[in-house]
């Protein structure tokens, strides 16, 4: 099985997933290769139910998009611009058939390793850091978040208590003004960073 962090040529098999979250119903196709191909895990799910959508508005990074779910629900349940990206072609490719299919507006899919590629600042960035992909990679996501973030500012991510939540907080505290866990539950981490 490839990582879904590279761009391995896996055979394809996409599939259909519908799902109701936030009072809305969504469709997603999948793909071998993408995290979550067998539909939202439950790490993604906590998240977008967690965080607190009226400090999330405005323009929206979701890093990592993987098949859009972060970036696609958001855009639809707050009207904000969302950018999404991913250094997986096929991820990207089932971003922009989602967004089609979910009749998203304002926003934008483009590939970019980390942040190679972004040029503008956003009001949030959202992620579920491809742990996978390794402790450097993940620490260029969340540490370097702050300097694509507007002055107020906040990065949303979920993380594993097992794949080093409690130490990823300290270090996150080094880097942020304020860092809060705004849920934990079955051992998976809700955290807002504040510049």
């Amino acid at each position: 099985m490839g990582q879904y962090f590279s761009n391995e040529n896996l055979p394809s098999n996409v599939k259909e997933h519908t799902f109701f979250l936030l009072g809305t119903k969504f469709l997603f196709l999948t793909d071998n290769g993408v995290f979550s191909k067998d539909g939202l895990d439950f790490g993604s799910r906590l998240l977008l139910e967690t965080i607190p959508l009226e400090e999330v508005g405005g323009k929206i990074l979701d890093m990592g998009c993987g098949y859009g779910v972060f970036g696609i629900v958001l855009n639809k349940v707050t009207g904000a611009n969302v950018d999404m990206v991913d250094v997986n072609h096929r991820a990207i490719h089932l971003t922009q058939r989602n967004i089609m299919g979910n009749h998203c507006s304002n926003t934008r899919v483009f590939e970019s390793f980390t942040y190679s590629n972004i040029d503008s600042k956003y009001t949030s960035i959202v992620t579920n850091p491809p742990i996978r992909a390794g402790k450097k990679i993940v620490y260029d996501i969340v540490m370097n978040a702050k300097d694509y973030l507007e002055k107020d500012g906040k990065l949303f991510l979920v993380i594993r208590k097992e794949q080093g939540a409690k130490s990823l907080i300290i270090d996150l505290k080094k880097c942020y003004s304020e860092v809060n866990i705004l849920e934990k539950k079955k051992g998976f981490y809700i955290i807002k960073c504040s510049l």
